[in-house]
């Protein structure tokens, strides 16, 4: 018996002790997510309107991700063969479990395809949901454009939507390529059409763009169920009666603003001009991020290099004619095609209470993002506090923002909240007296200082401010910026308060 169990042990334990593991991991993912979307505070509107249908949906896509990351890698020759050939991995026992890496992309590829029917199936309920559950006192939540929309409609009008039929068209015929009787009788068929995972992770990857489930991010001021005077009489009673029967009698909370919602919105895009080079793609951070109200977007392009200098050309193109004409001169501009928007880290800085956002020079563009949509609507986020520190080599590179900073400064004061901006601007250049002398940018004037920041003293003020928080930390700079802050952040400087760091690139 002993002999029986040694070699099972041998033969097949690690390989079951591997797919235990894988999945426990998919279960442990299914259920975290589905309990967030289920019961967390932010997702309560959302979830009343669409149900158990939002918690499945949202549980199998993060399944699906998880596998979507993995099934590649067990047929990676090169990656195995390395494995095999390096000196860390030399034990008899781990080049056999690389042996059968098969078999776990094989489980990988009918998790994906079972979890997506799962996936699908929950989605296709939702539409339905979004159709008849029409909100008329959350309208930024819906989907449909008026209660009873034809759910095919949804489908094929929403980003997600096409998308997602385009993926389930590419799976179905990778699916069904795979069978076995086709691999038999035309291995030809089976290889072709797996060679289609290039265009099936090129659609994932724009299949969460369109952002159509939304959050809130005033749970502080608007707490889920709460009276509103705005809302209507059915939703306050429903909301009355639901809060009663959980508190036994406890008295309503009162509304004390309307409920805020957002998608997890992108923040750099990708830019490519024929007219310069056809097959250069260049990353360019979002200064103004596209939202509900404004469907613009806008950056900013700092000319360094043959490309940009090129492109900065063409866009400012001057006129040849030394006459000035009584009409505007028709201009033509360089076809531009852009590819995104992508997401990014410093999409986060919204979701703490307080963040420290630290640029270097140029590298103020993606908080450049963040500084325009306090400016839109401050109210709606849960951000309560923001320390914005810019560190620049030259005192005109701070006014690329300058009125963008004072105007947020301004509004803040307005709206007697002038203690959520703090901002530090240092000047490293310490050769020769400067200063932003312009009445109007007074409040940058007191901000300015001459020399390089002592980011450990930074953060202890930061820390004895917010004690017992957690801060999020973003950076986007040099390398010595951004060790400097990793290191402090693992530090821990202030015992009392984490600092979370979140760095920012453009590569």
């Amino acid at each position: 018996m002993s002999v029986a169990l040694k070699s099972w042990r041998a033969n097949e334990g690690p390989k079951h002790l591997i797919t235990m593991v894988w999945i426990a991991a998919n279960v442990f993912l299914f259920w975290k997510t589905f309990m967030v979307y289920f019961s967390e505070a932010q997702y309560y509107y959302l979830h009343k309107m669409l149900g158990l249908g939002l918690c499945i949906s949202r549980a199998s896509a993060s399944v699906l991700n998880f596998n979507c990351s993995l099934v590649l890698l067990p047929m990676c020759r090169s990656l195995l063969t390395f494995l095999r050939g390096s000196q860390r991995v030399t034990g008899r026992r781990v080049r056999r479990l690389l042996d059968k890496s098969k078999t776990f992309h094989v489980a990988c590829g009918v998790t994906i395809c079972i979890f997506s029917v799962v996936h699908v199936s929950a989605h296709l309920v939702n539409m339905v949901s979004f159709s008849v559950r029409y909100s008329e006192d959350f309208p930024g939540l819906n989907v449909a454009q008026y209660r009873g929309q034809d759910p095919r409609i949804l489908i094929i009008s929403t980003v997600p939507g096409v998308t997602g039929v385009l993926l389930v068209l590419v799976l179905f015929l990778m699916f069904t390529a795979s069978s076995y009787c086709i691999r038999v009788s035309s291995y030809e068929i089976f290889w072709y059409t797996h060679n289609l995972f290039i265009v099936f992770y090129v659609i994932l990857m724009v299949h969460v763009a369109g952002g159509a489930l939304k959050y809130q991010s005033n749970v502080e001021t608007h707490p889920p169920g709460c009276l509103h005077n705005n809302l209507s009489s059915w939703t306050n009673h429903k909301a009355a009666g639901e809060k009663g029967a959980e508190s036994s009698g406890a008295p309503q909370t009162v509304c004390q603003e309307e409920a805020h919602f957002q998608p997890h919105f992108p923040q750099y895009i990708l830019l490519n001009c024929p007219s310069v080079s056809s097959f250069e793609n260049h990353p360019f951070t979002l200064t103004t991020c596209p939202t509900g109200k404004n469907q613009t977007f806008g950056i900013h392009l700092r000319v360094l290099g043959d490309w940009t200098s090129r492109f900065s050309q063409l866009l400012l193109q001057q006129s040849n004619s030394s006459e000035i004409l009584p009409m505007m001169q028709q201009r033509r501009y360089p076809t531009v095609h852009v590819d995104g928007p992508f997401g990014s880290p410093s999409e986060e800085v919204f979701n703490y209470e307080v963040s420290l956002c630290v640029a270097g020079g140029i590298g103020v563009t993606p908080f450049a993002c963040v500084l325009q949509a306090l400016f839109d609507d401050w109210r709606q986020y849960k951000l309560k506090r923001l320390y914005f520190v810019w560190v620049c080599r030259d005192l005109q590179s701070f006014y690329w923002f300058a009125d963008l900073l004072c105007g947020l400064h301004e509004r803040l004061w307005r709206d007697n909240r002038p203690d959520y901006l703090n901002v530090q601007l240092y000047l490293s250049n310490t050769q020769g007296l400067q200063s932003i002398s312009e009445e109007r940018y007074r409040f940058l004037s007191s901000r300015l200082r001459i020399g390089r920041p002592k980011w450990k003293l930074i953060f202890q003020e930061i820390g004895r401010a917010n004690q017992l928080k957690r801060v999020g930390v973003f950076c986007c700079g040099p390398k010595g910026i951004s060790k400097a802050l990793h290191t402090l952040c693992n530090s821990n400087p202030h015992t009392e308060t984490a600092f979370e760091y979140n760095k920012e690139s453009f590569s």
